[in-house]
């Protein structure tokens, strides 16, 4: 599985982007048929502190699968969008079971 990370309008630092490859691989036990991970990474222009958006887009065959999640740190917003990867996934496996 490849993992591709844009961070949008500014530059994310290795330690962000190892935290981000090192949870998104962690899909893999869940599914060997992801065939591609894209990440991207941008800032909200709102006045809270609640702008920094994570939206990860898994290439499986048949569906791919999506999840975006807005919080504090990027760090928080991967774990939420990963968890709920995880939990479609998990579901997807479980309607392909007969």
């Amino acid at each position: 599985m490849k993992v591709k990370i844009q961070s949008i309008h500014f530059d994310a630092d290795q330690k962000l982007l190892n935290f981000i490859e090192n949870k998104v691989g962690k899909l893999n036990t869940f599914s060997n048929s992801i065939i591609d991970t894209e990440v991207f990474l941008r800032l909200d222009k709102s006045a809270s502190h609640d702008n920094k958006i994570a939206e990860i887009k898994l290439l499986v065959p048949g569906n791919d699968l999506f999840a975006k999640r807005k919080c504090k740190s990027f760090e928080e917003a991967t774990d939420l969008a990963v968890e709920a990867l995880r939990r479609q996934l998990k579901k997807q496996k479980e309607k392909a079971m007969p």
